[in-house]
């Protein structure tokens, strides 16, 4: 696992563009991938997340093209996901620049893919992305762009595909995407607790404070997505001010 915290900027992509929205849903054109990708690399992003969202219902993955264009401009890891549903697919886009592939969707339908993965590029590549929806007070899996929630608990299948073959788990609450009333924290540390791979929180994100309490519950990095796109905080104020506060952290160059 990381030494220290990562702070991981999140680049929605839909028909070329950066959108965010709330809860996955009500989503809004905030810029350009390219610059986007570029400015948070040089502002001291520890690395970027690079999700096509609507890649899954199109029946194709994240663009080749895209990735490349964004791989020229930027040496930060890139995580990329985006309608994987075979060996192929992830191959395609680590030929195309991507240091890690996500998997949410087919892993939850197929989760043997995650296996296949982990044999073909090693774990350290397979990302498992994991929508949770709190459903009577348990999260639940959601998958398909969060459109179709499942019965199985968030935390037992984080356990079940690191044990599959996943290198780490990214974990977004669905409840609190876009909402900037910061992470789930209980459902953190429940599986932060469950399984032995690197954990990045994601969903809510409002500030420094947030940052340290998701990495106090167990994850090794914080996605961010919402508060960059907007301006309300740049990486480097956020990395400044947990500094300030204590917080063991790269620092920017």
């Amino acid at each position: 696992m990381s030494l220290l915290p990562r702070l991981i900027p999140c680049l929605d992509i839909r028909a070329g563009k950066v959108v965010k929205g709330r809860r996955f849903s009500g989503l809004r054109e905030v810029g350009d991938p390219v610059a986007l990708a570029e400015g948070y690399a040089r502002d001291g992003a520890d690395e970027l997340v690079l999700l096509d969202v609507s890649a899954t219902e199109e029946e194709r993955t994240a663009s080749l093209e895209l990735l490349a264009m964004i791989r020229e401009r930027i040496a930060i890891p890139m995580t990329v996901g985006g309608g994987i549903r075979c060996i192929d697919d992830a191959l395609r886009l680590v030929e195309s620049g991507a240091d890690k592939i996500s998997v949410n969707t087919a892993a939850v339908e197929q989760p043997g893919l995650l296996t296949r993965l982990a044999d073909e590029l090693g774990t350290q590549c397979v990302v498992v992305a994991i929508d949770a929806r709190r459903i009577d007070g348990t999260a639940c899996v959601c998958i398909r762009s969060g459109t179709l929630c499942t019965d199985r608990p968030a935390a037992a299948w984080a356990a079940e595909a690191v044990q599959r073959g996943a290198g780490e788990v990214l974990l977004t609450a669905w409840d609190r995407d876009g909402m900037q009333g910061g992470y789930d924290i209980e459902l953190l540390r429940e599986v932060a607790n469950t399984v032995n791979a690197p954990l990045i929180a994601s969903g809510g994100a409002a500030g420094p404070r947030d940052l340290l309490a998701a990495w106090s519950a167990g994850a090794q990095g914080a996605l961010i997505a919402s508060i960059l796109h907007d301006g309300v905080w740049t990486i480097r104020k956020l990395k400044e001010q947990a500094i300030r506060e204590g917080m063991e952290i790269r620092r920017c160059s």
